[in-house]
């Protein structure tokens, strides 16, 4: 995303290498690619990138695209207008999260070491915590990248004191218009933002230090993506019912979830019962409870699938 921290940039290359040289061989990488479907953005800004001074660890030649624009200021946003012309890389990424059911997502930075989750913004505008209606499945997913990576956890590196190795992006310092938010609340993808390297723009001679410290934590946090529930929608005649709401009781999404072409929803959740309201116009609402499990390990959520029938005049 910002061109002057190209650590996550090398890692998502790494990440692509280790799937594809592993399948077959590593039964963790096998049943994780036989089960999900992973997609892998390395570089959202290539223009900021060629403009990067290698060596800079802090400073900002090539935090932005060529527009001079900062794309993680440049995607709309819940709590303040974001009046901003859209930049062509924010476009085009808004257009793939639009086409694509996305589920769980992380974009990489550099400048710090520690797992951020949402919100990253408030009314207020002012640092404070500001928690999401899923802020105990953030706070669990950026927990499970932390202790999964090598020193992330002691929450005390490049002079700063997260907690754990994890923080509340608005409790940080709020922001207008991050892609963390956006996918959040307009596709309801889970996303975090992962600070990578207290350096933004190291050494070549350290990018094998950087991938030791994530690969362990990169492939557990695309493994919890089967953490939580998923199935279909379907009419009588068990066809899929598109554009149905599916809502977990107690829990506002901003923006009402909504089914794709096939019918299919997906919530991660964390283990534990769950109240799900499913509706959709010219059908019988249906409230339905579902213990959820933690299949994780087993590379797939719980799955139950919605029966609607039509109504009756």
């Amino acid at each position: 995303m910002h061109g002057n921290e190209p650590v996550g940039r090398e890692l998502l290359l790494h990440l692509i290498d280790l799937l594809v040289s592993q399948y077959g061989k590593m039964k963790t990488i096998t049943s994780l690619v036989h089960n999900t479907r992973i997609h892998i953005l390395p570089s959202m800004n290539p223009d900021g990138f060629e403009m990067s001074v290698p060596g800079a660890c802090s400073g900002v030649d090539g935090r932005y695209n060529k527009n001079g624009v900062d794309l993680n200021r440049n995607f709309p946003d819940l709590f303040s207008i974001n009046q901003v012309t859209r930049e062509p890389e924010t476009l085009a990424v808004m257009r793939w999260t639009d086409m694509e059911t996305f589920v769980l997502s992380a974009n990489l930075h550099g400048g710090a070491v520690v797992a951020a989750y949402p919100y990253d913004n408030n009314m207020s505008g002012k640092s404070r915590y500001t928690k999401s209606p899923d802020d105990d499945v953030f706070r669990y997913l950026a927990s499970i990248y932390s202790i999964n990576h090598r020193r992330m956890f002691k929450g005390n590196l490049c002079k700063m004191s997260f907690p754990g190795g994890v923080v509340n992006g608005a409790s940080w310092y709020t922001l207008i218009g991050s892609l963390q938010d956006y996918g959040y609340i307009w596709t309801h993808c889970y996303e975090l933002t992962i600070e990578v390297s207290c350096c933004k723009y190291p050494s070549a001679e350290r990018l094998q230090f950087y991938w030791a410290e994530n690969k362990k934590a990169l492939i557990q946090f695309i493994t919890h993506v089967h953490l939580g529930v998923k199935g279909r929608v379907l009419d009588d005649k068990q066809n899929p019912i598109a554009n149905t709401s599916v809502l977990v009781m107690g829990r506002d999404d901003v923006m009402p979830y909504k089914t794709n072409q096939l019918g299919e929803y997906y919530k991660i959740l964390m283990p534990g019962s769950y109240t799900f309201r499913v509706e959709s116009p010219g059908y019988v609402p249906l409230m339905v409870n579902i213990h959820v499990k933690d299949t994780s390990h087993v590379y797939t959520a719980t799955i139950h699938d919605f029966t609607l029938h039509r109504q009756i005049s």
